[in-house]
Order: C-alpha cells, then sequence, then structure tokens
C-alpha cells in the first residue's frame, strides 16, 4: 500500500500510522454493479449519507441498505443507521463496521466537487 516491504507486520504499521489525508483514500468501499457500469470505476471513498447494503459479517446486520451516519477516519469504520447492538442496561449502541464488508448502493451527490468528479469518470 504505503511501503515497498512484503512484510505484513510494516504493512499494519504503515496503515495505523498513516496521516488522516490518506487513511481518508482507505475508507473505500465497492460500488453495486449498477453505479461500477455507470461511472466506470470499481470503488469510491465512503462519505456521510450514502446508502450502503451489508454483505458480509454478523447474520444480524447483513442485508441491511441503510445510510452511513458517520466514518471514523482515525480508525477506519463506518457507523451506519439501523446497525446497532444492544448493551447489558438494555440500551442500544453503534456497531462500527469496516467499510470493505459493505457495498455503495446510492451516492450522495450532494456535494458538487464529487459530482463533477464522478461525471468526467462516467464520460472515460
Amino acid at each position: 500500500m504505503m511501503t515497498t516491504s512484503t512484510k505484513a507486520r510494516k504493512q499494519r504499521k504503515a496503515r495505523y500510522n498513516a496521516p488522516l489525508h490518506k487513511k481518508r483514500r482507505m475508507v473505500s468501499a465497492h460500488l453495486d454493479s449498477a453505479l461500477m457500469s455507470e461511472y466506470n470505476v470499481r470503488s469510491l471513498p465512503v462519505r456521510k449519507g450514502d446508502t450502503v447494503k451489508v454483505v458480509r459479517g454478523n447474520e444480524d446486520f447483513r442485508k441491511i441498505e441503510s445510510k452511513v451516519a458517520r466514518v471514523d477516519v482515525k480508525n477506519l469504520k463506518i457507523i451506519v443507521e439501523n446497525v446497532t447492538v444492544a448493551k447489558a442496561d438494555g440500551t442500544q449502541k453503534p456497531k462500527p463496521i469496516d467499510p470493505s464488508d459493505v457495498v455503495i448502493t446510492k451516492l450522495d451527490l450532494s456535494d458538487p466537487w464529487r459530482k463533477e468528479k464522478l461525471d468526467s469518470l462516467k464520460g472515460a
């Protein structure tokens, strides 16, 4: 990824110690097949407001399709609405999910820069 070393230990260290502007690119998820064919790109960084479908992990969360509530760039996780776990006192707590375990089904195009970038990819 960022190092030329093939040692897993150094790869993990580089991921952990990466600056936030590089970690931002690591919080990427695949697009579903319709979006992939529309934009000619396989994956994009996940943003708050994108709609994602959980495709891996706990059976309770699998197949849930909901909006991204928060992106935790520091810990390389995303928080998805309706993906919660019950605490011992009965309250619900959001469960952080790895972005590789979700597929983006609908993009949030409220940002003009993101929309412009995707439109340029569409023509390529």
